[in-house]
């Protein structure tokens, strides 16, 4: 008996947890953080938005329902990376 061979992996960025302070996403083995301080425009949009991420190409994650692309680098190093949206920031 043979088996169909399974597909590509369809989902390398994953987001894994939404609390009140930011979200985290999974990528590959490496759980990173997103605090809404750092990152405001996630902090007032429906989590469904907020779960919808793709991963572009290693280093590019990108929310298509908000419209919203993050260098990981970014993610990694927020203080690289002085310019943060004012939108949603109170």
């Amino acid at each position: 008996m043979t088996f169909a061979a399974l597909g590509t992996d369809i989902s390398p960025a994953e987001v894994t947890n939404v609390s009140r302070h930011g979200f985290s996403v999974l990528l590959d083995v490496e759980e990173l953080f997103l605090p809404f301080a750092e990152f405001p425009w996630f902090r007032d949009v429906p989590i469904g938005k907020i779960m919808h991420v793709e991963l572009p190409s290693p280093n590019h994650l990108y929310w298509p329902e908000l419209d919203v692309d993050l260098a990981v680098e970014s993610i990694w190093h927020p203080e690289r990376f002085p310019l943060v949206s004012q939108v949603g920031a109170e």
